[in-house]
Order: C-alpha cells, then sequence, then structure tokens
C-alpha cells in the first residue's frame, strides 16, 4: 500500500485524510516538518501533504531544504494553503497545492493525480523508494563535472540469494528494505546535506558523501546491519549462525548470515575522468571487502601519481 504522509495540525485536514485517504492509502498525519523529515528519512512517503498556515516561512523553508536535497527533490509535495498565499510563494519547491476551502472536495483527486504524475516521471526504485541508476548516474557525473571531493560508496549483501531461496521474496524484500532504510537514515544523520543514496536494484545500494564522513558512516552501517539482520533469521538458523541451502550450481551447502560488504573510492587523493572510472575503483574495493568472512568495508587510498 502506498504511503501518503499528511503534515498538518488543522482538524479539518486530519479529519479528511483519515476519511478519504486511508481506505487507499497508508496515512500518516504529523504535527510538524521537523517530525516529517524524521519520518522521511526512515521510510520515503509516495506523496507528502503539508498545510502551510498563513505567515508560516517556517514550514516553507523546511520545504525547500527538503527538496533541495539532492535524496528528496523527487519527493512529491502537495500545499494545502489558505486564501492567502504563504509567503514567498513564487519559490515555493512544492509540485502542486490545494486551497482549504477546496479540501472535501478535490483532496483525494489531487492526491491520486499527484502520486500518479510522480509514478510516471520519477525514476525510483519502488521497493526501497530510493533514486535508481539514471539519478545515480548523474549525480557522479554533476560532481566530477564541478571537480567536487567527495566519496562513493557501492554497497550489496553477501550470502542474501541463498536467504532469499529458503525463506522466500517476502522476507527478502524485507531484508532490501531494513538496508535501504538503514544506510538512508546513517549517511543523513552523519551528513544531512549534499549526501546521496541510491538502489541500483537487488541488493546493490550506493551512497555519496564528504570524504571526512565516509568510514565512520560505512562502520556504523555495518554495526547496525549485524545487529538487525540476525532476527530476520529463524531461531533455529540464527543459532547455527547460517542456512542450509543451494548455491548457484544448485549444490547443497552451508551459508553464513548475511553480510554486508562496501567498496569506497572517492575524488579526494585521487582523480577521475568519467564516473565509470569512479564506479570501477568502488567495485573493486567491493570485491577486496568481500574476502573477508562477515561485513566489511575497504576503502581505496591509491593516489594519483603526480604529473
Amino acid at each position: 500500500m502506498k504511503t501518503i504522509l499528511v503534515v498538518s495540525t488543522d482538524p479539518l485536514l486530519i479529519h479528511l485524510a483519515e476519511r478519504l485517504l486511508s481506505p487507499r492509502f497508508r496515512a500518516i498525519v504529523l504535527g510538524g516538518m521537523v517530525s516529517a523529515v524524521d519520518a522521511i528519512y526512515n521510510n520515503i512517503p509516495n506523496l507528502v501533504v503539508v498545510e502551510i498556515p498563513a505567515g508560516d516561512s517556517a514550514t516553507a523553508e523546511a520545504i525547500n531544504n527538503l527538496k533541495e536535497d539532492p535524496m528528496f527533490n523527487q519527493l512529491p509535495i502537495l500545499a494545502v494553503i489558505g486564501d492567502q498565499p504563504p509567503p514567498d510563494w513564487e519559490g515555493l519547491l512544492v509540485e502542486d497545492y490545494l486551497r482549504r476551502g477546496d479540501l472535501e472536495r478535490d483532496l483525494l483527486s489531487r492526491v491520486l493525480l499527484a502520486v500518479s504524475r510522480s509514478e510516471r516521471v520519477v525514476e525510483i526504485n519502488p521497493l526501497t523508494r530510493l533514486p535508481g541508476n539514471i539519478s545515480i548516474n548523474r549525480q557522479i557525473e554533476d560532481r566530477l563535472g564541478r571537480g567536487e571531493l567527495f566519496s562513493f560508496a557501492y554497497a550489496d549483501l553477501d550470502y542474501f540469494k541463498p536467504f532469499n531461496d529458503k525463506y522466500g521474496f517476502s522476507r527478502g524484500d524485507e531484508v532490501i528494505k531494513i538496508t535501504g532504510r538503514l544506510i538512508l537514515n546513517i549517511v543523513k544523520s552523519r551528513q544531512p546535506k549534499g549526501s546521496f543514496i541510491g538502489h541500483i536494484g537487488g541488493d546493490d545500494f550506493v551512497f555519496i558523501m564528504e570524504p571526512g564522513s565516509v568510514e565512520g558512516a560505512c562502520g556504523e552501517i555495518i554495526r547496525a546491519f549485524d545487529q538487525i539482520i540476525p532476527t530476520l533469521y529463524d531461531p533455529e538458523d540464527r543459532e547455527r549462525g547460517g542456512i542450509d541451502s543451494k548455491d548457484r550450481r544448485g549444490t547443497a551447502r552451508f551459508f553464513p548470515l548475511i553480510g554486508i560488504s562496501i567498496g569506497v573510492s572517492g575524488t579526494s587523493i585521487r582523480s577521475f575522468s568519467h564516473f565509470g572510472e569512479l564506479t570501477g575503483a568502488a567495485s573493486e574495493m567491493k570485491r577486496y571487502a568481500k574476502k573477508t568472512q562477515g561485513s566489511s568495508c575497504e576503502i581505496d587510498r591509491r593516489a594519483t601519481p603526480p604529473t
């Protein structure tokens, strides 16, 4: 079920959200943008409906700050306003607006239209709601073009396929969703502005951070991942430290608990002419990480030779 986040203290909007939206969507109501941003970091919704009272410049500023973040600029926002437009209306970064007097008549139709439109034009992974390959490539190319100093991390899961084969797609999807939320929360908590998280597909994720922040984030991701993932196994398998399943050749064998391997490259000590070189270096580091038993991270520390 698609998720609509409603940010409001208006009794009418809250009542209509529960009456009109709840039958079709998972409608979550929060009282302000601070709690809304925390909820968005935890689980990106399909649409945000935000009440902007007259004279409330703080909410408008919070919306613009959210939309200016490369992670959330594709998140559709429907603003609910009164008869008087909010301050700096022309600069408000929302996809659509609805006047309070028209809520009863138009709320459901505007929400349906906004969700439908976003699914046609926004390139995101349907499972994790994270940006996909087009956005990832654009992020890398834009940053390289600006000469920006950044680190690029490439993560995927070890022994995920045997887990998926034994427990089924539903539990496998839960592992993917948890991994995406975990990476998003940790990266954004360490670098709220300018960081980026993407989902290539399957169990492959990437994130972009400032060079000084990435190593600590990788360590925190690994610790949190290794604490959470065992809880998704059946108790007897968790006690054994793994499962019996089949490898890609169809041979039965024992597989340890799922781990996460992260490879990191970056532009702070090494130059890259295009995104393929950068992602290739991170992929190479990830392969080294996979040689270590359990979750691991390897960072490319090779410098570009002086000319």
